[in-house]
């Protein structure tokens, strides 16, 4: 199957017409949910079972809020100081929207407390020292915080390249953290497929990995994989959201891929 890729920046963007750019990006709006819908329906999916989670970092606030009205509501940044930038200049926007917004870099610890201050979901927590210094903070701010757990498909040496996250093996025991700290609450899991390849074998064991861990806990029914590059693989395997960047902003201003949760290069 082929791929179209985003439609390349209008000339007109250089000269700075925001018409000519907010027409562009409401193509690849509709290209990206066509894609979405039909690998859905090929799977024998509802489209309406899937999310999209708009990766906007590096990309200016406009073209958040141009998204924001042609109704795509969440959005995730890698950093946590760049999303709550984002989010402070498009919240004192009155025709802007409520948005939803997710962190899908990895985090430090030392960084919980200003996630939770901004009512992010957390779409990185590795590690069982994550979740204790989120679960802190939570309680520290009377909030409840959505988390998702990521998990390593690099393999167990790392052989298909690291992409962070817990190794498999360690998910259930760290799913059962999350799940019993007070002012957590487990959503899913969430993975990035393997450099180069076929993606379907590395997001088949996610989806079987989601199935024991959703069997302890029924609400952690969210499954976050896929980008650009590999979502209808990632659809076909039961994901309930995919993770865009590319294909709907266009090529980043920096060298590097917002919609791996590492930062760090990759394909998109």
């Amino acid at each position: 199957m082929t791929v179209e890729g985003p439609r390349p920046p209008h000339p007109s963007q250089a000269r700075g017409e925001p018409r000519a750019e907010a027409e562009r990006l409401a193509a690849n709006l509709r290209d990206v949910r066509a894609r979405i819908d039909a690998a859905a329906r090929a799977a024998g999916r509802d489209p309406a079972a899937v999310a999209l989670l708009a990766v906007s970092k590096t990309h200016p606030a406009e073209a958040v809020a141009v998204l924001a009205a042609l109704g795509q509501l969440d959005f995730a940044e890698n950093r946590v100081q760049e999303l709550s930038g984002k989010a402070a200049a498009l919240a004192q926007d009155p025709a802007v929207p409520a948005l939803r917004w997710h962190l899908v870099g990895q985090l430090q610890r030392n960084k919980a407390a200003a996630v939770v201050r901004l009512g992010a979901t957390v779409h990185s927590v590795d590690r069982e020292q994550l979740a204790q210094a989120l679960a802190r903070a939570a309680g520290t701010q009377g909030r409840v915080v959505d988390v998702l757990v990521q998990v390593d498909l690099g393999g167990p040496e790392g052989e298909l390249g690291e992409r962070g996250g817990a190794p498999p093996e360690d998910v259930p025991r760290l799913a059962d953290a999350v799940g019993a700290a007070p002012g957590l609450r487990l959503r899913g899991l969430m993975a990035v497929a393997p450099r180069g390849g076929d993606p379907a074998p590395a997001f088949g064991r996610l989806a079987a990995l989601a199935a024991r861990v959703r069997a302890d806990h029924p609400g952690a029914s969210e499954l976050s994989a896929g980008m650009s590059g590999d979502l209808e693989a990632a659809v076909t395997a039961g994901a309930t959201v995919v993770r865009v960047g590319t294909a709907l902003f266009g090529a980043r201003p920096l060298a590097s891929d917002a919609e791996d949760p590492r930062g760090t290069t990759a394909r998109s």
